[in-house]
């Protein structure tokens, strides 16, 4: 047991890679082997994660479940890992949502079942290890090496346009990250000329001395590479392609997983590494922010295609986490963070019902639907309370990050925060309008006749996530309990530079005056 826990953080990322081992013998007409298989083991491995959550010491900043050893001595790359609590719940959220989205597949993946879990599986591994990785090296081959089975994913088991939008994701995240690996390299180099050693140790890297006029240009480098992640305003364009063509699973693990890498990204590399040019620019990006929540909502409106809407909406409610993240205070950085967790629920939910309502009625167009409540009880509650938690609805849990997010942010940014706010208004109208529309509207195609509730399988998919929704929205204390001294500690990291920028804004003020 003492050698599980020592090395859980590996065993958590490759687990899955070596699972794949298991399904290759497997012939590949043994869809129903295939399919059961793979979800066993995602299971097993959100099991195995589970004790990361239990063994988590809640009353510390530092990084626990840590591995190190010399992996490239000469170029002073490292394999390191750790979390904190930051990391603890997007692995969690990872392996919870990689389990449903093998699960909710059955009824959609049709062909080339193994090789589509395969891919799942492949994919995870690389999630995982990218919010564990603290060497920098590390943290961007798992990165890059993520868009390698997503794209199979878009392109082989998507639908209309796949493969343009395939490789629209791949060449947009792709660039970006070339940009970003340049900013890395040159904070490296610069740590090297100041120390006179090789290291990729992102704790190290903390400490290198940037200029001030060199830190400007280093943190565009990097904020291209993250903002395109995101996906953050203007650079979301990927993103409702990617959704729409992409099977449910995958739209399922990018809306749940593949955004939050963005702002993980500028929580553990950009923000601390390069922290006067964050402050300097932080106004630049909240209102990039702001404008992508209402941008984001007002699209969502006037959309047509449901699986559409809801991507749009991605892009609204990531617009919020970045105010939170950038307006540095406690409690807006917590809600920034709770609601990264959050988002990937709730928004990973509604693609879930999405997915079921394509699969009935083989069309995604909301004016095809109508009076599946009176169908499908069950689908119509449970799809209702995904709705509401998107929508911010108090004793869910997209209220608690809304509401720490809007008052934390509302001190520094009072005009930005009260112009946000009124995105929480937008996504009642698209979201509850839609509800309304889908089902209950009156009936038009004659499909709906024979419109199924939600089957046992399809119950215990989503069930999860909707008693998430419930835990966090009424008791978030143990998420807020291990997050908040990861927070306090990333601000007390980067509030010294916060006084020096503000002592050097006051004396370049007075000198032009």
């Amino acid at each position: 047991m003492d050698f599980f826990i020592r090395h859980l953080l590996s065993i958590l990322i490759f687990f899955p890679t070596v699972s794949i081992f298991l399904l290759l013998p497997v012939n590949k007409k043994n869809e129903w082997l295939l399919r059961n298989l793979s979800t066993f083991l995602s299971l097993v491995e959100f099991i195995f994660s589970l004790y990361l959550f239990i063994y988590f010491r809640t009353n510390t900043y530092k990084f626990q479940f840590v591995e190190k050893f010399n992996w490239i001595p000469s170029f002073g790359a490292t394999y390191f890992l750790g979390i904190d609590g930051v990391s603890l719940f997007l692995i969690l959220l990872t392996t919870l949502l990689t389990f449903v989205s093998l699960l909710s597949s059955y009824r959609y993946i049709k062909t080339h079942v193994k090789e589509f879990v395969i891919l799942m599986l492949l994919l995870e591994t690389f999630m995982l290890g990218t919010f564990a990785a603290l060497d920098v090296l590390l943290f961007y081959l798992f990165w890059e090496f993520m868009l390698i089975p997503m794209y199979f994913i878009i392109g082989m088991w998507g639908t209309g346009n796949r493969v343009y939008s395939a490789v629209k994701f791949v060449l947009y995240t792709l660039s970006g990250s070339l940009i970003m690996l340049f900013g890395l390299i040159y904070i490296f180099i610069m740590h090297y000329d100041q120390t006179g050693n090789f290291t990729f140790n992102i704790l190290r890297l903390y400490n290198t001395h940037i200029p001030d006029g060199l830190q400007l240009i280093l943190f565009i480098a990097l904020f291209l590479g993250f903002a395109i992640k995101i996906p953050l305003f203007p650079f979301h364009t990927w993103l409702p392609d990617a959704h729409t063509e992409a099977p449910t699973a995958g739209s399922v693990i990018l809306a749940g997983v593949l955004l939050k890498f963005g702002v993980y990204g500028f929580f553990r590399f950009a923000i601390p590494l390069l922290p006067r040019a964050a402050f300097a620019l932080a106004p630049f990006v909240i209102i990039l922010g702001v404008i992508g929540v209402l941008y984001g909502a007002f699209v969502s409106i006037v959309q047509k295609d449901l699986k559409r809407l809801v991507a749009f909406s991605s892009v609204s409610h990531m617009g919020f986490i970045i105010i939170g993240l950038f307006a540095m205070s406690a409690i807006s950085v917590d809600g920034s963070i709770i609601q990264l967790i959050n988002h990937g629920i709730a928004t990973g939910a509604l693609f879930l019902f999405v997915g079921m309502l394509y699969e009935r009625m083989h069309s995604r167009q909301i004016k095809d639907f109508g009076g599946i409540a009176k169908k499908a009880p069950i689908l119509t509650a449970l799809f209702m309370i995904s709705v509401l938690a998107s929508v911010g609805l108090p004793g869910l849990n997209g209220f608690i990050g809304e509401f720490l997010i809007l008052i934390g942010s509302f001190h520094s940014y009072p005009v930005l925060t009260i112009i946000a706010s009124s995105g929480i208004i937008f996504a009642a109208v698209y979201l509850l309008w839609m509800f309304q529309r889908v089902m209950f509207q009156e009936v038009t195609n004659p499909a709906a006749e024979n419109f199924e509730d939600m089957n046992l399988r399809e119950i215990i998919t989503v069930l999860p996530l909707i008693i998430l929704m419930f835990l966090i929205g009424f008791y978030p204390m143990p998420f807020l309990e291990r997050i908040d001294p990861t927070v306090l500690h990333f601000l007390s990291m980067i509030n010294h530079h916060k006084t020096v920028y503000n002592i050097i804004k006051l004396k370049t003020g007075l000198s032009n005056a």
